[in-house]
């Protein structure tokens, strides 16, 4: 799956390679929603990768969302880590987006490395691949990630 995301990424946005290559890492996820009328979640499953330690960390998705809506969706999210306070925090801390987050697409910032990616946070970038190609924008609410202690 991992591959497959990163490969369909880098055909689709080739300025990524460079971009994932020279951050701290990187954490490709699948992720399966379905949505209902007012009600819908989303769980998913992946990695972080730490390009330093060339550790893996395995970790899981939840999501609840609430609003009108109808739909299946299967998505595969990568994100890329500038710092390694930011990978470790993500890993160690999990990551919470709340209420009405909205991520907006970054495009010119960053001389074209993140061409494509959603800005999150400071040193913080996601690619969502869907079945459509890449997102230019992407709204989270409720959303956990935490280690899979199964896995680890």
């Amino acid at each position: 799956m991992a591959q497959g995301a990163l490969s369909t990424l880098y055909e689709i946005e080739p300025s990524a390679r460079t971009a994932i290559e020279h951050a701290a890492g990187y954490g490709v996820f699948s992720t399966f929603g379905i949505k209902i009328f007012f009600a819908g979640g989303t769980t998913g499953k992946g990695f972080v990768y730490n390009n330093r330690t060339q550790r893996y960390t395995y970790m899981k998705m939840l999501q609840v969302q609430g609003g009108l809506g109808l739909g299946i969706s299967k998505d595969r999210i990568i994100w890329v880590f500038e710092t390694q306070k930011t990978l470790s925090d993500f890993v160690n801390l999990g990551w919470d987006f709340g209420g009405k987050a909205r991520a907006t697409a970054m495009v010119q910032n960053h001389g074209g490395m993140f061409s494509g990616a959603i800005s999150v946070a400071p040193g913080l970038y996601l690619y969502q691949l869907t079945q459509s190609g890449l997102a230019a924008e992407l709204t989270l609410t409720g959303t956990k990630y935490l280690k899979d202690d199964d896995l680890n």
